[in-house]
């Protein structure tokens, strides 16, 4: 029999006192036995805040990236020995991969956006100057740094890989060590991936610390640069979220709760088209996956007045051949919910949303295999009709946290909008129909009430992820009864665990402090051109002002043949004018983008290895010929870039290009990108 421990202060601790039994879903086995006795609540988050943050914090963006990266490797690598554990709680194959290999793909996923969103530095710099003077002499920007507390993660019972590995990317790459407080219901599962991170011995001490029993006293020793997450019930959420010590500090609660989620056929989604196949499809795996047991699961299926017998009919059709028992056994499609209490609740649950609804489906005896029924934690899947969603508030209040549903029907589309709102907030809502107005006008109408919106068709079809299943590129949350918080979404999640700075001062001081060239800011020049310098050589403020050139009509000319171009603004001085715009023939704009790199670009082989991009393009006035164009380029900003071994160790410099006209008006501003050999001495040029 497992004896789960706890992870404390660097140490596996078994805890003392009571022990909480864990269950085998399928068999209703004891297997394990936990306890978090003993803990010293304060003194784990103290660890966290006094070696696990500035151990943390020493290292950038990217180095906590990579870190992320090798972890999810390593993760994935022993994919393969969480299966077997996973089937304990009930979940299929199918299952156990959202939670297990989707968990490890976060991970991967968060690597990958620290690398390329974030700076190389051990803070981010958000969002563009902001003039505050006249002169230009003060100005202001933001900037985002890391928390310097710890990040408390209390996930829920159903994804016990998943849920701590979405919360923990983001807050590992911030800079934040983590205290995971998982449901004790399927803790072995979350201990064991657990176990397996810290094996990689990618994160400093203190980085990551377990609680496998009661969280008991935990939040009553958080302060004001801690940040607490949670994931479960609306009840449980509101509970933790007016905690006294969180109330008192003000700490940051992020709260994504279960939710009542709705699913709309549209009225062009009749029986006999794809769009009504897709939909009853996807109705019956948010019944069945994972049991039901999922916070962004169907919970009430809204369909066009006229239609509910035919769905009625498809999705019990459907439901019928879903083969119920337990995850190893070949051929079954759907596990027990996670223990014998959630039978319980949900068959509660169920009959009370029965006081306004009736049963269509399910309800009877039902097949099991592979196991006993009676001693595992089996549900049959169980389908409502509420006949008036408009006046029975119950399928809206009630959620049975498992495989149940309720159909209600709509009159037209402002009562499926309102049927949609009804649920006072959800994680996700989801549409089925093929009439983009009709998208417009659900989306439009519904969205300030759900966190995410799927509108599902043909053609989106074969590759859409589905109406369940959070993205780590997109905003896991919603209002209202969800818990009103943002959990993923990409880099926003990260800025849940760093505090936004706004910083006000001389360009030049920050310049200095935020090691980005701020427009105003003092400029560096001497006798060696930039390219010829390596990265490592290369100080942000690096400036020269290129010599002048006269841009002609023969220019123009020429780029339109070369570029075929020939708008007429360019081409017939006449056609110019009469715009409104000119006052005459113009030149191209990325014409003058390119005269301005052969002003500022030195030719030699050197350190410069090649163009990485170009951004920001504004073209500020019009150029005409006769003007001449001279050019400010600036190192704006460095990033050290990960080489792999064996090519040319080099960074990423952004440049500040600022064109000016004879009047030294600005004509063309843009930042351009490249990639830049590090190292003490630049390369040899070669003649």
């Amino acid at each position: 029999m497992l004896q789960l421990q706890n992870y404390a202060l660097g140490e596996w601790v078994e805890g003392t006192g009571a022990k909480t039994s864990l269950i085998d879903a399928v068999t209703g086995e004891v297997i394990g036995e936990t306890s978090s006795g003993g803990l010293d609540f304060n003194a784990m988050l103290d660890h966290a805040r006094r070696v696990g943050g500035p151990a943390l914090r020493a290292f950038t963006f990217h180095e906590r990236a990579l870190k992320l990266k090798r972890i999810a490797q390593a993760l994935m690598a022993r994919k393969e020995e969480f299966y077997p554990l996973s089937f304990m709680t009930g979940a299929t194959r199918t299952d156990s991969w959202v939670d297990i290999e989707g968990g490890i793909g976060t991970f991967f996923a968060y690597a990958s956006r620290g690398r390329r969103e974030f700076t190389n530095e051990r803070f981010h710099v958000e969002g563009p100057t902001e003039p505050l003077s006249k002169g230009g002499t003060f100005v202001g920007r933001h900037i985002l740094v890391p928390m310097e507390g710890a990040a408390v993660h209390i996930n829920a019972f159903n994804f016990p890989v998943w849920g701590m590995l979405e919360k923990m990317a983001p807050a590992l790459l911030a800079g934040v060590p983590c205290v995971v407080k998982p449901s004790t219901t399927g803790s072995h599962l979350t201990q064991a991936v657990f176990k397996a991170i810290l094996e990689t011995g990618e994160l400093p001490a203190g980085a990551l610390q377990l609680i496998c029993g009661e969280a008991r006293t935990l939040l009553d020793h958080v302060q004001e640069q801690d940040i607490v997450a949670f994931t479960g019930s609306a009840a449980t959420g509101q509970k933790l979220k007016s905690h006294q010590s969180v109330v008192k500090h003000s700490v940051r609660f992020n709260m994504e709760a279960d939710s009542l989620n709705c699913c709309i056929l549209g009225p062009d989604a009749t029986p006999g088209t794809e769009e009504f196949d897709l939909f009853i499809k996807e109705v019956v795996r948010e019944m069945t996956t994972k049991a039901g047991q999922k916070c962004t699961a169907i919970r009430r299926t809204i369909v066009p007045a006229g239609l509910e017998e035919a769905v009625i009919q498809a999705v019990s059709k459907r439901l019928g051949t879903t083969t119920i028992g337990n995850p190893t056994t070949e051929g079954v499609r759907m596990g027990p919910l996670a223990s014998r209490g959630q039978v319980v609740s949900v068959t509660e649950s169920a009959a009370a949303i029965r006081a306004a609804a009736e049963r269509v489906y399910g309800g009877g005896d039902f097949a099991v295999v592979g196991a006993d029924r009676e001693k595992g934690a089996f549900f049959a899947p169980e389908l409502l009709y509420c006949a008036d969603p408009l006046r029975r508030l119950e399928p809206h209040d009630i959620e049975a946290f498992g495989p149940v549903n309720t159909i209600m029907p709509y009159r037209d589309l402002d009562e499926a909008v309102q049927l949609a709102r009804m649920g006072r907030g959800s994680l996700v809502g989801s549409l089925v129909t093929h009439d983009p107005a009709v998208a417009q006008q659900v989306v439009l109408g519904a969205g300030c009430w759900h966190g995410r919106m799927l509108v599902l068709d043909r053609t989106s079809a074969k590759e859409s992820t589905g109406h369940g299943s959070p993205l780590p590129n997109l905003v896991h949350g919603g209002p209202g009864r969800a818990g009103g918080g943002e959990e993923m979404g990409g880099a926003r999640g990260v800025t849940h665990y760093l505090q936004r700075v706004a910083i006000q001062g001389s360009p030049s001081m920050l310049t200095a402090i935020t090691r980005e060239w701020t427009r105003g800011a003092e400029e560096k020049k001497d006798e060696v051109h930039p390219f010829r310098k390596t990265f490592d050589q290369l100080q942000v403020g690096d400036t020269i002002i290129t010599k002048s050139r006269e841009i002609t009509l023969a220019d123009v000319e020429a780029f339109a043949n070369l570029s075929g171009d020939k708008f007429y603004a360019h081409m017939n001085d006449e056609h110019a004018r009469s715009n409104g715009v000119f006052e005459g023939r113009v030149a191209h704009g990325y014409f003058i983008v390119s005269a301005a790199a052969g002003l500022f670009v030195e030719p030699n082989l050197g350190p410069v290895l090649a163009n990485y991009g170009l951004e920001k393009l504004r073209f500020t006035k019009p150029v005409y010929p006769g003007d001449t164009i001279h050019v400010r380029l600036t190192v704006k900003q460095k990033t050290a870039k990960d080489t792999p071994e064996g090519t040319i160790p080099q960074g990423v410099v952004e440049w500040d290009v600022e064109v000016f006209n004879q009047l030294n008006e600005p004509v063309a501003v843009y930042s351009i990108l490249t990639l830049v050999a590090r190292g003490d001495t630049p390369k040899p040029v070669l003649n």
